[in-house]
């Protein structure tokens, strides 16, 4: 006994050492937070509207959301959370803007996502806004003039996007997608070793009938689910096992912003999710502005992932936990929570929500813009009367109906007759100051595309057919606005093609044989939203830009009286 003080010693060991055990202690999990965006469109600023949330009891709430300051804060803390962690947006993060980041391209937007630290953006339609090019440029920066306004206004050089756009369905002339399909993020996590969650990014397939048709020449977009499953086989065989959609598509459900039974769950992304290949983990999706988190599981058993949207415009983030066997990568588990992103003063916060304060560097890169886009912004531009809203759905509205009429007025002097809004392309209410003064950055939040209105002449046979077109199996079903003195009547109940029981002008009904003259947005001459008639027009005469048409609308009149609707009808069962 007395020669084993010698062995340990020649074995450098102490005589109360312990031999090294044959299996070491299995590594923990890796816990990695994932913040879920959606669908932000440019809203630098806290939402002008709150948003009626219920709290933990069910109260309905009216609660100021939303600012990118906010909205930094709040990734900030669920980052903090673990040692491991990202931000993946599912696209429109830019487009359909308010005018402090629209009037400077969505710029800011940028810049601000840049700040916040997001990883990956899956394009959306709204990213098509001004044309691919100019989404190029978003991405690398410069200087690059693409568009009517001029770029660089307040950064110059623009620096462009520190994240990854992703567009794992859009394909440019020459096969290659217009952005990378999918995107890497690897973790250390000791001992040598490495996990990676791979993110596929992609948009609605439909998104060329979303935009005007100039902006996506070229390019093809593919089935979302044979898009996505390309990129899954593609991760699988680079050794990624943990996979995130993020997809710009969406769902609709009836229970509440955290509610997770899907209840009600309804919409276009469904029927992409049952193609899509099981190894998926989580859906990160957008489009619809719904705020949802939903256990696919109790769909598709088969499909155990997550779904997940944060609604509208940083209204709210969605705090995603997922952990990873550390040696094969493999998801074990997976949760969410959407989290509201309360950016009241304290004093007015309302209990039950989170509250947020503003992210210093944030905030003062937002306020450089802001303050360069107040002058303009502040400018009055006329009276209204009553309150413009912009209405639930895409039927004709008193907003739509007054901005079809500042259109007719404006393309007068080229033969128009009839001008037609889509009430789509509305993206705001037009809600006045208590004397009913209406400021530019009011109707700019209305109209942010910048679109110019076109004056065509159409066949009565033609025009007859456009109406038709809205109730077609193309697209959306739409009911536009129209301009005074124009009113017809449908009936869904018959079939496609015969659903306009009668179209009149003036009171006279629409004649086939005769030549109308009417006026439209750009985005719809160009055969937005699958009006395809609308390109068949001749005797084309380019007008002013629509914004330009509605300010001198309000500015003719000392009070611009509010247009009653009804100049559609619906025949009702």
């Amino acid at each position: 006994m007395k020669t084993l003080p010698l062995l340990f010693a020649a074995l450098g060991l102490s005589a109360c050492a312990t031999l090294p055990a044959e299996n070491p202690a299995p590594l923990a999990p890796v816990t990695i937070k994932i913040v879920g965006l959606n669908d932000f469109h440019g809203n630098i600023e806290p939402i002008r509207r709150p948003l009626r949330l219920p709290d933990a009891n069910g109260e309905v709430k009216e609660v100021r959301v939303g600012g990118a300051a906010w909205l930094a804060t709040a990734v900030g803390s669920i980052r903090s959370q673990a040692e491991h962690s990202m931000v993946i947006a599912a696209g429109d993060l830019i487009g359909a803007s308010p005018l402090a980041s629209s009037i400077f391209l969505d710029e800011p937007a940028v810049g601000a996502m840049n700040r916040i630290g997001l990883d990956f953006n899956a394009v959306g339609n709204h990213e098509f806004d001004r044309g691919w090019q100019e989404l190029r440029r978003m991405q690398q920066g410069g200087c690059d003039k693409f568009t009517l306004r001029e770029p660089c206004a307040v950064e110059n050089p623009f620096p462009g996007a520190r994240f990854r756009f992703l567009s794992a369905n859009v394909r440019m002339p020459d096969g290659d997608t217009l952005f990378p399909a999918y995107g890497i993020k690897r973790f250390a996590v000791g001992g040598g070793r490495e996990v990676a969650v791979g993110v596929i990014g992609l948009t609605l397939k439909d998104t060329p009938t979303l935009v005007t048709p100039e902006g996506v020449a070229g390019l093809t977009f593919e089935d979302e689910a044979a898009a996505i499953n390309r990129a899954v086989e593609a991760l699988d065989r680079d050794g990624v096992k943990a996979i995130v959609v993020a997809i710009h598509q969406g769902l609709y459900t009836d229970v509440s912003y955290n509610d997770q039974t899907c209840g009600g769950v309804r919409g276009p992304l469904l029927d992409i999710l049952k193609g899509v290949d099981p190894r998926v983990d989580l859906v990160v999706s957008g489009h619809t502005h719904s705020a949802h988190v939903c256990d696919f599981a109790t769909l598709d058993p088969a499909r155990p992932f997550l779904v997940t949207s944060a609604g509208y415009g940083s209204s709210l983030l969605t705090d995603i936990t997922v952990t990873l066997d550390p040696v094969s990568g493999e998801v074990l588990s997976r949760s969410a929570n959407n989290v509201v992103i309360q950016s009241a003063a304290p004093e007015a916060a309302q209990a039950g929500f989170p509250q947020w304060s503003a992210n210093a560097e944030v905030a003062a890169y937002v306020a450089r813009y802001v303050d360069a886009a107040r002058a303009e912004s502040e400018r009055p531009v006329g009276r209204i009367s009553g309150d413009g809203r912009k209405g639930g759905g895409t039927d004709e509205t008193p907003l739509g109906n007054l901005i079809a009429d500042g259109q007719l007025a404006a393309t007068r002097p080229a033969g128009a007759q009839i001008a037609m809004m889509n009430n789509s392309g509305i993206r705001a209410a037009l809600v006045p100051q208590s004397d009913g003064t209406v400021s530019y950055g009011d109707i700019y939040a209305v109209q942010p595309f910048g679109n110019t209105l076109v004056t065509r002449s159409f066949t009565g046979t033609q025009l007859l057919a456009l109406l038709e077109q809205q109730f077609d199996d193309e697209g959306f079903v739409q009911t536009f606005s129209f301009s005074d003195g124009f009113a017809f009547v449908y009936d869904m109940r018959r079939p496609v093609g015969s659903r306009v029981v009668s179209a009149a002008l003036d009171g006279q009904a629409i004649d086939p044989a005769r030549t109308y003259r009417v006026t439209m947005n750009s985005f719809l001459a160009s055969g937005g939203d699958s009006f395809t008639v609308f390109t068949q027009g001749t005797d084309t005469v380019i007008g002013p830009v629509d914004l330009d048409a509605m300010e001198e609308w309000l500015r003719a009149a000392p009070v611009r009286n509010l247009p009653d609707t009804g100049r559609v009808r619906r025949i009702e069962g």
